[in-house]
């Protein structure tokens, strides 16, 4: 019995698994399905995208960058110029040209005839109114000691109104103490008087008379020609007359250097007359130097129509000095300041040995009158 009834169960358990089967594969009724909208594709190419080469910057010239601000105060740093051949001396041109004067006395109407590359300055043992030694011959100019071949130009402008030898004369004159020479008529003048300059011993002239120059254009050469030593320069300043005897110092009239002064002395013995061929030193002790310049001597030479000197010494570094000199065997002394750019004044009288530093009064000069004495000449 137990048998059939498990049979029957096992039969029923079948027909409900083909019934089951059966439901799943019937087809349900149809039903409204609302459906997503779902884009259409866009169809796309596919690009290989291929790197372009590196391209090269363009060359610049390299910038270099400022530096940073160093909190730090720099050094002070100097240049010093190429060093070049050891000057020939501390002498310098005037500041102001020529023609020019710091008082209404003075008269540096002329600039130097020898360049300032070379020696331009009066020798020191042969000045205005100095003598030759052992002789009676009196200068009536100032020598420049500039080597042979060194150009001579026009101390100022003018017109050339002698080339040659001959000056001393007027004529060609073998034995001319002047030698090659060149006289310029300047085109101004001093109290409504002509003035000259004259250039002597040159060993070359490259003007002719008639000429005009100018201040600064060459003249000729340094020489020996005429009376001379040596070569050097001969200059003088005339006035009035292109004559041997209407001579004034030089050193009164050329324009001092840069600095430098002029010491112009008026000496006097104990009779009233001028104190001739004394010896003279100037001495500085700040520079440990001594000049010399004698007083002029008795004949040949013209005084200043102001100052009424009988010495003078150009080129002096302003300054103080000690003036010494001997009269009759008695020694004196007297202290001067230099001062730049003008004449620095000082009498002496021997009785009663006194100086003095105070310019003449206007008009104290006497009457020029030339000299009348001829000397033997040595220019």
């Amino acid at each position: 019995m137990r048998r059939r009834l498990s049979e029957k169960v096992s039969g029923l358990l079948a027909s409900m698994s083909c019934l089951l089967l059966l439901a799943g594969c019937t087809p349900r009724s149809a039903q409204a399905v609302e459906l997503q909208q779902v884009p259409t594709p866009i169809p796309m190419a596919l690009i290989e995208v291929v790197p372009l080469p590196a391209a090269e910057p363009p060359a610049t010239s390299p910038v270099e960058a400022e530096p940073a601000p160093s909190m730090e105060e720099e050094p002070l740093r100097f240049t010093f110029p190429t060093p070049v051949a050891e000057a020939v001396s501390a002498w310098r041109p005037p500041l102001v040209p020529v023609p020019w004067a710091m008082t209404p006395y003075d008269h540096f109407y002329f600039s130097r005839p020898i360049a300032t590359d070379a020696v331009n300055w009066p020798s020191a043992d042969y000045r205005y109114g100095d003598f030759f030694p052992d002789s009676d011959i009196v200068h009536t100019g100032v020598d420049i000691a500039a080597d042979r071949g060194v150009p001579v130009i026009a101390a100022a402008s003018g017109k050339v109104t002698w080339a040659g030898e001959g000056l001393y004369k007027g004529g060609v004159i073998e034995g001319d103490p002047y030698g090659l020479a060149v006289a310029i008529r300047h085109n101004f003048s001093y109290d409504q008087q002509n003035i000259y300059t004259i250039y002597a011993h040159m060993d070359r002239v490259d003007v002719k008379v008639g000429q005009v120059v100018e201040a600064g254009e060459q003249l000729g050469i340094v020489g020996s020609t005429g009376k001379t030593t040596g070569p050097h320069l001969h200059f003088e300043v005339r006035i009035e007359s292109n004559n041997f005897f209407y001579t004034r110092n030089p050193e009164l009239w050329l324009a001092p250097p840069q600095g430098w002064g002029v010491l112009v002395g008026k000496m006097i013995d104990r009779y009233g007359f001028p104190l001739n061929k004394i010896k003279v030193k100037v001495i500085s002790d700040d520079m440990d130097k001594t000049w010399v310049v004698r007083t002029y001597g008795p004949t040949s030479v013209n005084k200043d129509d102001f100052y009424q000197e009988n010495l003078v010494l150009s080129d002096l570094p302003a300054g103080d000095y000690w003036i010494e000199f001997r009269v009759r065997w008695k020694d004196y002394r007297h202290k001067i300041t230099i001062k730049p750019g003008m004449v620095n004044y000082f009498t002496f009288l021997e009785r009663p040995g006194t100086f003095s530093d105070t310019l003449p009064a206007p008009g104290s000069g006497s009457v020029f009158e030339p000299a009348v004495l001829e000397p033997i000449v040595n220019p």
